[in-house]
């Protein structure tokens, strides 16, 4: 007989069979109420037999099987030698439900094919489903995927997930799901600027404070595969998980394999509630930032490999002057390392550009009142190194082939015992030898036919390797903050951020680019771990020139850093900047806090803020991207807000901050204004006439 267990936050309900061997869940969404019988819902959700199928309904479950009719891509896909137990069929024998009702744990077992599966539901602010294969058997099985299945209501008919590349991250593609599969795949070895693991759907028409959305996320950070299907019976499903080279995972008799967790959220009034629930989860972590976030200071677009200790000296000191708080040196400081050719992988420090050592820099910073933080890649190497030429066997590359470079660099095998040792001797010398309080840790290089010594794929290795090099190296140096860096946003996904307290959201300090690849960020992660900086007036990846108001405005949603040579500034940059930096420290606490919210507008607009959790006040910009057909722009509504209460709203002004050609421009900009939050949700207000790549920050107080 079918049971169902009820898990619930209070908004959110998930009901599961725990009867159908791999558990299914019959209803994630929208809380039933108080009362629920669990019978009669799944006698109401009972289905039909058509002509064209087999004799019974296979369901969609956390693990769908083959063996039972299901037609999608199974859950489970993997052999024994010869190719058997490739589409096992398994029973439930056991749930074991949590006292406080949040978490289900429910084991099946197939013994014609020998294996054990689990599967444990979590449900706090978001959902968190994961699967652990067990080989109950005496030879060894090849997994080929495990992946975890979410059903989506039928209703739900369009898609949103992201695409994009280095330096143009998390750009939104919205599509209609009336039929098919959209399938989103990761071979890259991190987390992939070009595919980000998330996908939302929702019911026609959603947008960010309407309609319902289902969100999923993996919070893995190699190789992924995404999939939305809806089948030939109306039924819809998202499922994830960890993309497996071929041979890459064999369960020896008596051990397991764990997917990753996949990360899901419920909202029944469009993104932002979702998006919220994703940055709530993180914000639970208990390496989650509690202090303010440092303003910091990178070399990279200052000095880039040019390090000269008495420039950096300079630097420091005009970046303390404009109330700079962190000092991240980047890369060019070890070994032979002066361009990206040579030396990467020979972490110790230089004695060519540092004859005295690091020590006199880092007390130069400390003594300004900065930390000081300092850039790393340790899984690489290059071939022109002290390391690779007497470990040449360290690499991750395929032996009897040519390695293909990239960036002049190759993969160091961190499932290498003796690798993984070597990096964790170097970095632990660093950091104990010096006064650093923050590792910038980068990986530049894509795993391309990554081999173990013996020749087999390694990127799972690889990956849960580096979450072991970063758990040992926290516990070595607990209060060392480290930043997850990967060519910028190739690596941000919810399992990294258990180890870093920061990412680097892109390689692109271009202000316009930044404006959506933030706001597509923000869908995943909260403002104060998103990487934001002030670059210079010409922006590096891009070539665009734009005004000092319209990067200020565009970083300061997110955990400031200004990377440009602040010893060059004029009068006005360093004055404006100064102000900025000021703005931002008294602001941040609300910024780095409070809940994301994004309006709909205009293509030609971004609109977004942040409001306080008891929406006493809030931050809101409003920038225009591009020229528009019209002279003005659209009135900014402001949902979200308490309907009875009074706010004030406020121009918050960045100093040289320049509008568009008007005559007259509305008069509130200049006293303010007071609005009911209902009003301000039904008409808002009338920005001003505006300059593409131009931004206007809002104030808004609860009087």
């Amino acid at each position: 007989m079918p049971e169902m267990i009820r898990l619930s936050n209070g908004g959110t309900d998930v009901l599961v069979d725990v009867t159908t061997g791999a558990p299914t869940i019959v209803h994630w969404g929208a809380s039933l109420g108080a009362e629920v019988d669990l019978a009669s819902v799944l006698l109401s959700l009972s289905r039909p037999i058509v002509h064209g199928t087999v004799d019974s309904v296979a369901p969609v479950s956390t693990v769908p099987e083959h063996a039972l009719g299901f037609t999608g891509r199974p859950g489970l896909m993997g052999r024994r030698g010869g190719g058997l137990a490739w589409a096992p069929q398994f029973s439930a024998v056991s749930h074991h439900l949590s006292s406080d009702s949040k978490r289900l744990s429910v084991d099946a077992i197939d013994a014609v094919a020998e294996l054990g599966l689990n599967v444990t539901f979590l449900l706090d602010d978001v959902l968190h489903v994961w699967a652990t294969l067990t080989n109950t058997g005496d030879r060894r099985y090849s997994v080929d995927g495990l992946t975890v299945t979410l059903p989506v209501a039928e209703h739900a008919s369009e898609l949103l997930s992201f695409e994009g590349r280095w330096s143009r991250e998390f750009h939104p593609l919205r599509s209609d799901w009336s039929s098919g599969s959209l399938l989103a795949e990761n071979r890259r070895g991190r987390t992939s600027h070009e595919s980000p693991p998330m996908l939302f759907t929702g019911e026609r028409g959603f947008d960010e404070w309407s309609g319902e959305v289902w969100g999923a996320h993996l919070a893995w950070s190699g190789n992924h595969t995404m999939l939305a299907e809806r089948l030939a019976d109306g039924r819809r499903y998202l499922q994830g998980g960890e993309l497996l080279h071929p041979g890459e995972v064999v369960i020896e008799p008596g051990q397991t394999y764990t997917t990753p967790q996949v990360i899901a959220a419920y909202s029944p009034h469009g993104l932002n509630i979702a998006t919220q629930a994703f940055h709530r989860s993180l914000r639970a972590l208990p390496n989650h930032p509690s202090t303010p976030r440092p303003v910091l200071l990178n070399t990279w677009e200052a000095i880039y490999y040019q390090h000269d200790t008495d420039k950096l000296k300079s630097l420091a000191d005009a970046a303390a002057d404009l109330g700079i708080e962190r000092f991240v040196l980047d890369d060019g400081w070890f070994g032979s390392r002066r361009d990206d050719t040579k030396g990467l992988g020979d972490w110790w420090v230089s004695d060519v550009v540092y004859p005295a050592g690091l020590t006199p820099l880092i007390a130069h910073v400390t003594n300004l009142g900065m930390d000081f933080g300092i850039w790393v890649e340790p899984e690489m190497v290059n071939p022109d190194s002290d390391v690779f030429r007497a470990h040449p066997d360290w690499v991750l590359a395929t032996p009897g082939y040519e390695p293909v470079l990239g960036r002049q660099q190759l993969v160091l095998n961190l499932a290498n015992s003796a690798a993984f040792g070597f990096i964790v001797e170097c970095l632990n010398r660093l950091l104990s030898d010096h006064d650093i309080s923050y590792v910038k840790w980068d990986m530049n290089r894509d795993h391309i036919q990554g081999s173990n010594q013996k020749g087999a794929a390694g990127t799972h290795a690889q990956t849960t390797a580096l979450y072991q090099l970063l758990d040992k190296l926290r516990r070595l140096h607990p209060n060392v903050e480290f930043e997850s860096c990967a060519s910028g946003g190739a690596r941000i996904d919810h399992e990294i951020l258990k180890r870093t307290e920061r990412v680097w959201t892109s390689d692109c300090n271009d202000a316009l680019e930044r404006q959506t690849i933030q706001r597509g960020a923000s869908m995943l992660i909260p403002p104060e771990i998103m990487g934001a900086h002030i670059g210079p007036t010409r922006a590096h990846t891009t070539g665009r020139t734009q005004s000092l108001s319209f990067r200020a405005a565009t970083a300061m949603f997110g955990h400031l850093g200004v990377e440009w040579n602040v010893t060059k500034l004029t009068d006005e940059e360093r004055t404006v900047l100064r102000a900025v930096i000021a703005m931002h420290k008294e602001h941040r606490e609300l910024l780095h806090s409070g809940n994301v919210v994004r309006f709909d507008t205009d293509p030609a607009y971004n609109a977004h803020g942040v409001y306080a959790a008891d929406q006493s006040e809030g931050i809101v910009a409003f920038a225009q991207l591009t020229t528009t057909t019209s002279l003005t722009p659209p009135p900014l509504r402001l949902p979200g807000l308490d309907y009875v209460a009074t706010y004030r709203i406020d121009h918050l002004r960045i100093p040289g901050e320049r509008w568009g050609p008007a005559r007259v421009q509305p008069t509130w900009l200049l006293s303010g204004v007071e609005l009911t939050g209902r009003q301000l949700a039904a008409h808002g207000v009338q920005p001003p006439t505006m300059h593409p790549e131009s931004a206007l920050l809002l104030k808004l107080t609860r009087v």
